[in-house]
Protein backbone atom coordinates (compact mmCIF):
# COMPACT_ATOMS: atom_id res chain seq x y z
CA UNK A 1 0.00 0.00 0.00
CA UNK A 2 1.45 3.20 -0.81
CA UNK A 3 2.45 5.88 1.81
CA UNK A 4 2.41 2.82 4.53
CA UNK A 5 5.00 1.60 6.52
CA UNK A 6 6.32 -2.56 5.83
CA UNK A 7 4.90 -3.41 8.82
CA UNK A 8 1.28 -3.49 10.46
CA UNK A 9 -2.23 -4.64 10.96
CA UNK A 10 -4.02 -3.29 7.26
CA UNK A 11 -5.17 0.36 6.52
CA UNK A 12 -7.31 1.38 9.50
CA UNK A 13 -4.75 0.07 11.82
CA UNK A 14 -1.69 2.11 9.82
CA UNK A 15 -4.18 5.05 9.83
CA UNK A 16 -4.65 4.26 13.75
CA UNK A 17 -0.30 4.74 14.36
CA UNK A 18 -0.43 7.47 12.11
CA UNK A 19 -2.54 9.46 13.96
CA UNK A 20 -0.25 8.96 17.16
CA UNK A 21 2.94 10.16 15.62
CA UNK A 22 1.19 13.19 14.66
CA UNK A 23 -0.53 14.02 18.37
CA UNK A 24 3.19 13.48 19.31
CA UNK A 25 4.65 15.51 16.80
CA UNK A 26 1.67 18.16 16.46
CA UNK A 27 2.72 18.42 20.40
CA UNK A 28 6.15 18.78 20.02
CA UNK A 29 5.64 21.55 17.27
CA UNK A 30 2.88 23.63 19.66
CA UNK A 31 5.13 23.51 22.78
CA UNK A 32 8.29 24.29 20.60
CA UNK A 33 7.46 25.67 17.32
CA UNK A 34 10.20 23.94 15.51
CA UNK A 35 10.04 23.70 12.12
CA UNK A 36 7.55 21.04 10.97
CA UNK A 37 9.95 19.74 8.64
CA UNK A 38 12.68 18.90 10.90
CA UNK A 39 10.29 17.32 13.52
CA UNK A 40 9.11 14.95 10.49
CA UNK A 41 12.89 13.76 9.86
CA UNK A 42 13.00 13.00 13.22
CA UNK A 43 9.98 10.59 13.28
CA UNK A 44 10.86 9.26 10.50
CA UNK A 45 14.47 8.05 12.14
CA UNK A 46 12.27 5.74 14.62
CA UNK A 47 9.68 5.94 17.02
CA UNK A 48 7.81 2.66 15.06
CA UNK A 49 7.50 4.65 11.86
CA UNK A 50 7.09 1.12 9.93
CA UNK A 51 3.43 0.65 11.51
CA UNK A 52 2.40 4.13 10.19
CA UNK A 53 1.04 5.60 7.04
CA UNK A 54 3.59 7.61 6.47
CA UNK A 55 1.67 9.37 3.92
CA UNK A 56 -1.15 10.16 6.20
CA UNK A 57 1.29 11.27 9.08
CA UNK A 58 2.32 13.69 6.69
CA UNK A 59 -0.77 15.60 5.77
CA UNK A 60 -1.75 15.86 9.39
CA UNK A 61 1.83 17.22 9.95
CA UNK A 62 1.52 19.72 7.61
CA UNK A 63 -2.24 20.56 6.89
CA UNK A 64 -3.40 21.04 10.68
CA UNK A 65 -0.75 23.48 10.73
CA UNK A 66 -1.72 25.17 7.85
CA UNK A 67 -5.67 25.48 8.79
CA UNK A 68 -5.13 26.20 12.00
CA UNK A 69 -7.36 29.21 12.41
CA UNK A 70 -9.85 27.75 10.52
CA UNK A 71 -9.90 24.75 13.13
CA UNK A 72 -9.74 27.24 15.98
CA UNK A 73 -12.48 29.12 14.29
CA UNK A 74 -14.70 25.94 14.27
CA UNK A 75 -13.79 25.07 17.35
CA UNK A 76 -14.25 27.88 19.84
CA UNK A 77 -18.25 27.45 19.66
CA UNK A 78 -17.97 23.79 20.94
CA UNK A 79 -15.47 25.44 23.81
CA UNK A 80 -16.35 26.24 27.37
CA UNK A 81 -13.22 28.32 27.43
CA UNK A 82 -10.29 29.38 25.27
CA UNK A 83 -8.68 27.63 22.64
CA UNK A 84 -5.43 28.61 24.41
CA UNK A 85 -6.26 27.51 27.46
CA UNK A 86 -6.81 23.86 27.07
CA UNK A 87 -4.61 21.09 28.00
CA UNK A 88 -1.93 20.98 25.18
CA UNK A 89 -2.20 17.41 24.77
CA UNK A 90 -6.13 17.67 24.00
CA UNK A 91 -5.79 20.67 21.93
CA UNK A 92 -3.42 18.79 19.63
CA UNK A 93 -6.05 15.20 19.66
CA UNK A 94 -9.14 17.95 19.02
CA UNK A 95 -7.04 19.73 16.07
CA UNK A 96 -6.54 16.67 14.23
CA UNK A 97 -10.36 15.18 14.85
CA UNK A 98 -11.53 18.59 13.78
CA UNK A 99 -9.28 18.48 10.85
CA UNK A 100 -10.95 14.79 10.09
CA UNK A 101 -13.98 16.35 10.65
CA UNK A 102 -13.68 19.05 8.27
CA UNK A 103 -11.68 18.09 5.15
CA UNK A 104 -11.91 13.77 5.44
CA UNK A 105 -15.24 13.56 4.82
CA UNK A 106 -15.06 9.90 3.80
CA UNK A 107 -13.84 8.94 7.09
CA UNK A 108 -17.21 8.47 9.20
CA UNK A 109 -17.64 11.17 12.41
CA UNK A 110 -17.65 8.37 14.55
CA UNK A 111 -14.39 6.84 13.78
CA UNK A 112 -13.04 10.22 14.14
CA UNK A 113 -14.41 10.44 17.40
CA UNK A 114 -13.40 7.13 18.52
CA UNK A 115 -10.17 7.77 17.54
CA UNK A 116 -9.54 10.71 19.16
CA UNK A 117 -10.84 9.28 22.55
CA UNK A 118 -8.79 6.47 22.35
CA UNK A 119 -5.58 9.08 21.95
CA UNK A 120 -6.76 11.46 24.78
CA UNK A 121 -7.06 7.78 26.94
CA UNK A 122 -3.24 6.96 25.85
CA UNK A 123 -1.74 10.71 26.02
CA UNK A 124 -4.40 13.39 28.05
CA UNK A 125 -5.29 13.41 30.99
CA UNK A 126 -7.33 11.17 33.09
CA UNK A 127 -10.68 12.16 32.49
CA UNK A 128 -9.54 14.54 29.13
CA UNK A 129 -10.90 11.88 27.10
CA UNK A 130 -14.99 12.84 28.17
CA UNK A 131 -13.68 16.18 27.22
CA UNK A 132 -12.58 15.59 23.73
CA UNK A 133 -15.25 13.24 23.01
CA UNK A 134 -17.82 16.00 23.85
CA UNK A 135 -15.94 18.70 21.94
CA UNK A 136 -15.74 16.78 19.07
CA UNK A 137 -19.07 15.42 19.03
CA UNK A 138 -20.53 18.85 18.87
CA UNK A 139 -18.00 19.72 16.46
CA UNK A 140 -19.62 16.09 13.83
CA UNK A 141 -22.96 17.98 14.63
CA UNK A 142 -22.10 21.13 13.26
CA UNK A 143 -19.63 20.10 10.14
CA UNK A 144 -21.48 16.85 9.56
CA UNK A 145 -25.17 17.49 10.51
CA UNK A 146 -26.74 15.17 7.89
CA UNK A 147 -24.14 12.31 8.65
CA UNK A 148 -24.95 13.02 12.52
CA UNK A 149 -28.27 13.05 12.30
CA UNK A 150 -28.79 9.78 10.25
CA UNK A 151 -26.56 8.27 12.85
CA UNK A 152 -24.01 6.44 10.83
Amino acid sequence: MAGRGAVGGGAHQARSWARRRAVQALYQWDLTGQDLTEIEAQFHGGQEMDRADVGYFRELLHQVPACLDELRAALAPCLERPFEALDPVERTILLIGGYELGHRREIPYRVVISEAVSLAQMFGAEDGFRFVNGVLDRLARALRAAETAGGR
